[in-house]
């Protein structure tokens, strides 16, 4: 199977080379854990490469983006400057929509930015399309309907051989019982654990599944730093 660099020299050894191309990966995590930065570094490594990136930023504005990948040594202001990254500027979208729903008392009731719609843009030249958070939709779906809106996003993307990697916030995939990981061709999650030796909390990244690789059972722990994530050793999921 052909792969697409994670952006992550360690990451990719783990799991054969890369991501799984034209398939829909899933990130879960705590907030803070580093989800995100797993999302830059494959923006990076991919529109560095040449290929063309959309990021749908459901939680951030694109300068807090930008800024926060420049300090991770991750400069993607060049990416939005020749044309290889689109970011769809969502969480935008949402907070003026409850700012003028507000204007007129329907408080924060609002009609929520049809992510799928935003999915439908997205042109078809793409090679690349994250998704951070879609977790924020969770609220407004019941289980069975969050099922059906992965799966047609899996869909739609997939059917465009497009590599998507989806990031949701564990809460939300705590509240929806798990279901994208399902749906999802690959599925990791960061775990923020105390280590009994030293009491500093770490962090750990669980590969739950990935299909078409093989992978090891075990926790991979790694660090953030100005460079980005970089892992250091792996440790037994019996830690």
């Amino acid at each position: 199977m052909e792969r697409i660099p994670t952006g992550i020299e360690e990451l990719d050894e783990m799991i054969s080379g890369g991501y799984p191309k034209g398939k829909l990966l899933l990130i879960t995590g705590t907030p803070g854990a580093g989800k995100s930065i797993f999302g830059l570094h494959l923006l990076h490594k991919s529109c560095k490469s040449g290929k063309k990136c959309v990021l749908i930023a459901t939680e951030e504005t694109p300068q807090d983006i930008l800024m926060q990948a420049k300090i991770l040594g991750l400069d993607l202001n060049t990416c939005i400057d020749n044309g290889n990254l689109i970011i769809e500027r969502v969480f935008e979208s949402r907070t003026e929509s409850v700012e003028q729903a507000s204007q007129f008392g329907s408080g924060l009731e609002v009609m929520e930015i049809d992510i799928l719609e935003r999915v439908k843009m997205v042109p078809n030249d793409t090679d690349v399309v994250i998704i951070d958070n879609l977790g924020v939709y969770a609220l407004d779906h019941n289980t069975k309907d969050f099922r059906n809106l992965i799966d047609t996003i899996n869909h739609i993307l997939t059917n465009m051989g497009i590599t998507t990697l989806i990031i949701m916030d564990e809460t939300a995939n705590a509240l929806t019982h798990n279901v994208a990981e399902y749906s999802a061709y690959g599925s990791m999650k960061i775990l923020i654990k105390e280590n009994p030796y030293t009491s500093l909390r770490e962090r750990y990244l669980d590969i739950i599944k990935m299909r078409s690789t093989h992978i090891s059972l075990e926790l991979a722990l790694f660090d953030i730093s100005s460079k980005g994530i970089r892992f250091r050793i792996l440790k037994s999921s019996g830690l």
